[in-house]
């Protein structure tokens, strides 16, 4: 059925004030030093002309490629990563788990120390440092923890760890949040040290956090870091298939005694075309705009809220790794069609609670704001830009029962102006009337022709770089009386 909206700005109410860098982005550690990633789809599997037929995944060979380090020095990317607006900058992933930092280039290209997969190279880390500079972001890390730092019933060594916070700071651009490894719940999985169980967890967390503090009191200790605790697939349960085991925040928790100073997760839709035989956590295209998809990241932080208010009351709430789906994105991740997602999730996020949320990843894979190498922005960088652009960080109660069809969030104005933003997402194959209070400013996104296309329209006209990476204008067009929301249609209005 139709949805029909009535916008009653005058009948607002304050929910919070959320933060102005809630919108951040992961840059992979396998992106900064290079490394194997998920292997990119074809063009056909992108239009989906093409099906993608998932390899086994016991088979991570089928199922990775190599990338090179990407051009953290290329005047595109740090352009458009600074026209985002601030943000924070996670440098972390499965690959940071298992990386040496190489600062004094004692191993070849190629060669890692015994225990260590790959290693970061000071001019590596330079470009780094020097993006998170240019684009007036803070940087978050995260340290190995592998065979090559410790064995299983040996301390966490705090070597390395010092190593990079002090080469961070002596350059100018300090690492100012921390967490201690990457999805530690799956612990073998994500390339732990043999035998490494949630007891020698909790003593390793408290070795990191006792000499953060020590050393660098200012520096936020973000954890625990947790994924797939909560169904992210079209079933009802958790599923790791027969690969791996999850353990729940709590357990991970269980020996530790420093405490937090942000709660974290991780959360994904599902995974992709790539890892659709894990479990039954895959979801088909034709469902991406059903009440039950949208409503995971809801389900999320219902799940995780409870939990931060027990190990970190008062805290923040950082989604450190967040986008279409695991396994580096579906085939549809980088088109028009993840734009509602991507919305929905920062609309629903903010009513919830304040804190961060960090796409996964800027710039790799299916899912990143900006294509791989090219580094040309996709749907969802105009998307998230105009949602820094328009919504401010006060989030209001609208009123307005979530339903298909119309899944509606209100901001206040970034410019400072009297009066508010409404975001209406159309998750319905009809068009949504809005009826508005007075005249708006309207800024309607839609595919370009198509539900999965690689472009989008603002309000009919295309969003594209123009000469010399110059931006599009991102503008409005006034409406009074009424506005129509097209189906899978995302309109921000501004009163």
């Amino acid at each position: 059925m139709a949805q029909i909206i009535k916008l009653n700005p005058e009948e607002l109410k304050v929910l919070r004030t959320v933060d102005e860098r809630m919108v951040s982005y992961n840059v992979e550690m396998t992106e900064v030093t290079g490394g194997t990633f998920w292997s990119a789809y074809t063009e056909a599997q992108v239009d989906g002309t093409e099906e993608f037929l998932p390899p086994d995944p016991r088979d991570m060979g089928n199922l990775h490629q190599w990338y090179d380090p990407i051009d953290t020095t290329n005047p595109r990317l740090l352009k458009l990563a600074k026209d985002l607006g601030p943000a924070w900058i996670r440098v972390s992933g499965t690959w940071a788990n298992k990386t040496y930092y190489d600062f004094e280039d004692k191993y070849p290209a190629g060669t890692a120390p015994e225990g260590y997969q790959n290693v970061l190279k000071k001019h590596q880390w330079d470009n780094l440092l020097n993006f998170v500079k240019a684009v007036g972001g803070k940087l978050q890390i995260s340290f190995a923890n592998c065979e090559g730092n410790h064995h299983a019933e040996e301390p966490w060594d705090v070597a390395q760890c010092k190593l990079i916070m002090d080469y961070s700071r002596d350059f100018g651009v300090p690492v100012e949040a921390v967490e201690f490894t990457n999805e530690p719940n799956i612990l073998a999985y994500t390339g732990l040290p043999e035998g490494y169980t949630t007891k020698h967890f909790g003593r390793d967390h408290d070795i990191m956090a006792k000499f953060i503090r020590e050393n660098y009191p200012d520096v936020l200790i973000v954890g625990p870091c947790c994924v797939g605790e909560v169904p992210i697939g079209p079933g009802d349960e958790v599923s790791g298939g027969d690969m791996y085991e999850m353990i729940s925040t709590d357990d991970m928790l269980e020996h530790t005694t420093e405490k937090l100073d942000v709660f974290c997760y991780h959360y994904y839709n599902g995974v992709s075309e790539r890892g659709a035989a894990m479990g039954n956590n895959h979801w088909d295209f034709s469902q991406i705009l059903s009440e039950k998809y949208l409503g995971k990241v809801s389900e999320h932080t219902r799940y995780y809220c409870p939990l931060r208010d027990k190990h970190v009351p008062g805290g923040q709430i950082w989604v450190t790794e967040a986008g279409d789906a695991g396994c580096g994105g579906n085939t549809w991740a980088s088109t028009y069609a993840d734009v509602p997602r991507t919305l929905n999730e920062l609309g629903s996020f903010s009513y919830a609670t304040d804190g961060i949320i960090f796409h996964n990843t800027l710039a790799s894979s299916d899912y990143g704001y900006l294509k791989h190498g090219t580094f040309l922005p996709r749907p969802n960088y105009f998307a998230v830009k105009l949602w820094n652009t328009l919504m401010g960080t006060t989030v209001y109660d609208c009123g307005e029962e979530i339903r298909e069809g119309a899944h509606v969030y209100c901001h206040s104005r970034k410019d400072g102006k009297e009066g508010c933003v409404y975001l209406v997402i159309n998750n319905s194959d009809e068009t949504t009337t809005v009826e508005l209070p007075k005249e708006a400013i309207v800024y309607a996104l839609t595919g370009n022709g198509k539900f999965r296309s690689r472009t989008m329209l603002l309000n009919g006209r295309e969003l594209a770089l123009g000469e010399n990476d110059e931006l599009p204008a991102l503008t409005g067009v006034a409406a009074e009386g009424k506005v129509e929301v097209a189906p899978a249609g995302c309109t921000f209005i501004v009163l």
